[in-house]
């Protein structure tokens, strides 16, 4: 699990710079420092420039989700990542939610449906005996799959139909590939969120 450098408080002053531009390595290279130059959001950073907009911006909505997660998730003990105050999903639903939703989200945009597996595994996210190193191996392992995949259908007809769920409903390829980012970081929030609550609650 790669350290952190920088205080908490402040995004400004606390930004990844990754020896790749790929997402998997903001997660796992331990020698990750800050600089000057990398004092803001991956969308403006001017990286990733041989990639169309679409395709980029979520790109770069992943490798945002994967620095915040890291830097106010990843420190909490196995017990805090499972808790729910008053009643709310934990933190370990949400980071296995945000792996677990992409790789589908990405399946309908291949224009494939669910697997049995990819289906069985939507019902397991509200589990709460997650163990954190197991939890973000596995958001490890799905930004770097959502990078090769979500880079495999640059070219595709954004306007493409695609179909989601039993139900068959109607969007489009760039339609998911858009949900792809803005769920995330709906959920990357939630997550940030329960996990300020919990951490409010260590002995001072």
């Amino acid at each position: 699990m790669a350290a952190l450098f920088c205080p908490q408080e402040s995004r400004a002053a606390c930004v990844w710079q990754a020896p790749s531009a790929e997402i998997g390595a903001i997660l796992k290279h331990g020698d990750t420092v800050m600089t000057e130059s990398t004092r803001s959001e991956p969308w403006l950073r001017a990286t990733l420039t041989e990639v169309p907009a679409v395709h980029r911006a979520v790109l770069h909505t992943l490798q945002l989700a994967a620095e915040d997660l890291e830097l106010w998730c990843s420190g909490l003990n196995a017990q805090e990542l499972n808790a729910r105050p008053s009643g709310i999903a934990c933190v370990a639903f949400h980071v296995r939610h945000i792996s677990r939703s992409i790789n589908r989200l990405l399946t309908y945009a291949e224009g494939r449906q669910l697997s049995d597996a990819e289906a069985a595994a939507l019902k397991a996210e509200m589990e709460t005996k997650a163990v954190p190193e197991v939890v973000f191996a596995e958001l490890h392992e799905s930004l770097d799959d959502a990078t090769r995949r979500i880079r495999a259908l640059v070219g595709c007809d954004l306007e493409a139909v695609r179909s989601v769920g039993r139900q068959s409903l109607p969007t489009t390829l760039g339609g998911l590939l858009v949900h792809i980012a803005e769920h995330t970081q709906r959920h990357v929030g939630q997550a940030i969120t329960t996990a300020k609550l919990v951490r409010s609650g260590r002995p001072d």
